[in-house]
């Protein structure tokens, strides 16, 4: 999965293409951990919420979820291009997939209790380039905050 994810975020290599469903557990893993890594504190709030998102959202099995995670970790890590993300998602994801991953990465960036300005400020750019509208993702925000 590591090597799927940076296939499918920096390009290259010859394999066959991936399924839908694989591009969009690969991409939402990714900027999930990109959210929560925004404020340079990854802690175990956000990975239990993240491991709980990839769980329930892709039917996963835990340890399947908590691979994931490792790898869309170690993909992050290996990739400061926010964009190549994005691109990837609106290439793969259908518009209302975007609203519920938007939904995804704010129970992300406030599962610690606390919204961070950088934080923010990503969930502003993320909603931007995956053309999920202000009122979107203020709605999501309220979703996510259980309003």
């Amino acid at each position: 999965m590591i090597k799927r994810i940076r296939i499918l975020i920096l390009g290259g290599d010859n394999t066959p293409e991936p399924d839908p469903e694989q591009e969009r557990r690969a991409v939402t893993a990714a900027l999930l951990i990109q959210a929560a890594l925004m404020d340079g504190h990854f802690d175990q709030f956000e990975r239990d919420m993240i491991e709980s998102l990839l769980y329930g959202e892709f039917g996963l099995s835990q340890e399947e979820a908590h691979q994931l995670m490792v790898d869309a970790e170690q993909a992050v890590h290996g990739s400061a291009h926010l964009f190549g993300f994005t691109r990837i998602a609106t290439a793969t994801l259908s518009h209302q997939d975007c609203v519920d991953l938007v939904e995804m990465l704010w129970l992300v960036v406030y599962a610690d209790g606390k919204l961070d300005e950088l934080e923010a400020n990503l969930l502003l750019r993320v909603a931007s380039l995956l053309n999920v509208t202000d009122r979107e993702s203020a709605l999501a925000r309220q979703r996510a905050l259980g309003n």
